[in-house]
């Protein structure tokens, strides 16, 4: 589902945004990302999105760096999204899905009095705004012979025929939100420059992984 308000640069996102750290999530500009929130302090962080321009942005803690349990370091870059789904479960929960905008640069954290985070941000990739920018450089055909090569590992399947449909920025973007690697391998991808070179990072973690796989007997792509 897409979004019923057009991004067109930067000027177009505010400075200040609310942010919801979570490790493996990975959102791309025009990606989808379902979430289940629970906690209250997103609950008041997504009733506060709703009252407005209904935009989050996700980013990940970075465990590497040193803080509170409760209020872990963050990594310098996340991803904007706008709330294109929302539905209310009866038991306190919310289900939705954000749809990705653009990346976003944490310049500063804001001193708040809200219960959710919120950064002051820029954003640095105009390419973010433009749908399938740097698509034609891609190699597509890497990216399927990789795949098919985790599949095959993985004794997993899927619909080859949609797959090939599939336009190359979604195709890319998808498989680098939905793969199974952890918070460092999707930072890097989140972080390269271009779609191009997102889909190199792409490729060069699941080779590694699947030569790693080969060479310890173990499948830990699973």
């Amino acid at each position: 589902m897409g979004s019923n308000v057009a991004y067109r640069t930067p000027d177009d996102l505010p400075e200040v945004i609310p942010v919801f750290p979570l490790s493996g999530a990975l959102l791309l500009p025009r990606g989808r990302l379902p979430l289940n929130i629970f906690e209250p302090r997103y609950l008041a962080m997504v009733d506060d999105a709703l009252k407005g321009a209904r935009l989050i942005g996700m980013i990940q803690p970075d465990e590497t760096r040193a803080a509170s349990r409760s209020r872990p370091a963050l990594y310098s870059m996340g991803c904007v999204g706008r709330i294109t789904q929302f539905a209310e479960t009866g038991d306190g929960r919310y289900l939705l899905s954000l749809t990705g905008i653009a990346r976003f640069r944490v310049e500063e954290e804001m001193s708040v009095v809200t219960p959710y985070r919120q950064c002051r941000v820029t954003y640095p990739f105009a390419g973010d705004f433009v749908a399938d920018a740097g698509a034609e450089e891609v190699d597509r055909e890497l990216v399927l012979e990789t795949l098919a090569e985790f599949l095959d590992a993985n004794d997993l399947k899927a619909d080859w025929e949609d797959i090939s449909k599939a336009p190359t920025e979604l195709l890319v973007n998808a498989l680098c939100m939905i793969s199974p690697f952890g918070a460092a391998e999707k930072q890097a991808m989140l972080e390269a420059p271009d779609l191009p070179a997102r889909a190199d990072v792409l490729v060069a973690v699941t080779r590694f992984a699947l030569a790693r796989n080969g060479d310890d007997g173990e499948t830990p792509l699973q």
